[in-house]
């Protein structure tokens, strides 16, 4: 994640160089005076950049489109890039062929001149950059689109300039062409003065005026005059169908979403919200819109319990079994769990857990990281620990149904599955004692190797049982003592010996089964004390 930043700014610096080239290139094949040596330097800057860039895509890392997952691995980006027909393209647009051409002899003006052309490849990016500026509110939509299609238009009218021009050029009697009849020196005379003529013919006929000073005086011109003003019908209506759309309708994801944070924004000015609160809940609400085609979840709703229960094996289950809270459970526990899992997405320094809040959640998390933090004696934040990828964050106040011992705070975009209290512990109860032993001894065993980081951590993992005299077996609502659960049969024994008065030898469950580790032992079990 951090490297997205400086990617970003060499985006936008490559956008800056698309513009260059978007203009460049058609006016150096229409206008062969206007590729000077600088224009040639220019040009081959330009390339190099781009050659860079190649270079720059092999150590990008991409969204695998089938588990929504980055992929960093350097051998599977580079693969995956070469295999594209993008790379080819890339490569193609990128070497000066034309250039080439020349220095082998050919001529400039010759059949591989329209090589050049290959660069307008690149204006792909443009389209990225708009369809990324669409969904920033940071910019108002209405605008970011409006200029979007100005710069379709001047694209097209500068290209439809150049063709033009390079008809005249190419003509055999050059009287008998557009400007010819008007200018009979114009290949003497300055580019520029060619090209405003040009701009001029292909304004007029875009607007449909057409004044008729400028007009085809050939075949050619005239089949290009006829070409052009089918594709000004096509331009139009794509301009005045999207300018419609805008002023009328709009897009409705977008606006939706700017609608959104207009309503956080307003809630949280009329209940007096700090500004780092209302900035967190704008982040959240456009994260959301978003990740809304990742997680469809207005779709998945409309489909039945089967195949909904069927994709959440093919997306979690993995996910799932890799977790160590559920290392060796049955496979019975793992599909009842992950049917009812949901996935979420946090931004960036989010609380997904609040710390002694009501444990209702706990999470795995699928990519990005987490952080633990406790609260200090002076009431500062303290780091605990940071959780990666396949690791779990809540499951601890969840399993001993505490109060949340941690605040649980993003570091990076995360993805999570969230798994609910009551669905856990249900799950839990009805696959049986062997899978709540084992998840259980999954917890000791992962907070036991985190002691050497939690010495200084003022955090308990108390666990409340309910004991009675075995003469009360017949009734596990019968009067007991709520205890604390000790860390050995020896104590818990001891314990009851103080509460009853009597020795005990073995300690029973309700329905009595023999205790032999308190390790098995559950918050709000009911034990009876046999001597």
């Amino acid at each position: 994640m951090d490297r997205v930043g400086p990617l970003r700014y060499w985006q936008m610096f490559l956008v800056v160089l698309v513009a260059y080239t978007a203009w460049s290139s058609p006016f150096e094949l229409a206008l062969v005076r206007a590729a000077s040596r600088a224009h040639l330097i220019a040009d081959l800057a330009v390339d190099a950049f781009f050659c860079l860039d190649i270079v720059v895509s092999f150590f990008v890392a991409y969204r695998d489109t089938s588990t929504d997952l980055l992929v960093h691995d350097r051998s599977k980006i580079a693969a995956r890039y070469l295999t594209r027909p993008g790379f080819v393209m890339d490569v193609a647009s990128t070497i000066p062929l034309q250039i080439i051409y020349q220095l082998m002899g050919g001529k400039r003006n010759g059949p591989c001149g329209f090589l050049i052309l290959l660069r307008l490849w690149r204006l792909r990016r443009v389209s990225k950059l708009f369809a990324r500026l669409e969904k920033d509110i940071r910019f108002g939509y209405f605008w970011t689109r409006f200029i979007k299609l100005i710069c379709v238009t001047l694209f097209a009218l500068h290209c439809a300039s150049c063709i033009y021009v390079w008809l005249a050029f190419h003509y055999r009697v050059k009287e008998n062409t557009w400007i010819g009849s008007l200018q009979s020196d114009f290949k003497e005379r300055s580019v520029w003065f060619v090209y405003t003529y040009a701009v001029y013919w292909s304004m007029t006929t875009m607007a449909t005026v057409g004044y008729g000073d400028l007009h085809a005086a050939n075949t050619g011109e005239e089949l290009f005059s006829i070409c052009f003003m089918l594709c000004n019908m096509g331009l139009a209506c794509y301009v005045i169908g999207n300018m419609t759309n805008l002023v009328v309708h709009g897009a409705t994801n977008t606006f939706l979403m700017r609608d959104m944070v207009d309503r956080v924004v307003s809630y949280g000015k009329r209940n007096g919200l700090p500004v780092w609160m209302l900035e967190k809940m704008v982040e959240h609400v456009q994260l959301r819109f978003q990740m809304a085609e990742l997680l469809q979840e207005e779709v998945l709703s409309e489909l039945p319990k089967a195949v909904r229960s069927a994709i959440n094996q093919h997306l979690y289950k993995a996910t799932a079994e890799s977790c160590y809270l559920f290392w060796g459970v049955s496979q019975n526990l793992l599909v009842q769990l992950v049917s009812e899992m949901k996935a979420e997405f946090f931004p960036p320094k989010v609380d997904i857990v609040l710390e002694n809040e009501i444990p209702t959640d706990c999470y795995i998390i699928v990519y990005g990281q987490v952080e633990a933090l406790t609260t200090a004696e002076d009431g500062t934040e303290k780091f605990v620990m940071k959780i990666g990828p396949h690791s779990m964050a809540g499951e601890i106040g969840v399993m001993f149904n505490i109060p949340q011992p941690f605040t649980i705070r993003s570091r990076t975009l995360t993805q999570v599955i969230r798994v609910s209290h009551s669905h856990l512990l249900h799950t839990v109860r009805q696959a049986g004692t062997a899978d709540g032993e084992t998840m259980f001894s999954n917890l000791i065993q992962y907070l036991g190797s985190l002691k050497v980081q939690m010495e200084d951590l003022t955090f308990t993992t108390d666990i409340r049982v309910v004991i009675h005299e075995q003469s009360n077996m017949a009734s596990s609502r019968a009067a007991g003592k709520l205890v604390y659960l000790p860390g050995s049969l020896e104590e818990l024994m001891k314990v009851g010996q103080e509460k009853f008065g009597k020795a005990a030898t073995r300690v029973l469950t309700a329905d009595g089964a023999e205790v032999d580790d308190v390790r098995a032992l559950r918050e709000g079990d009911h034990l009876f004390l046999s001597s």
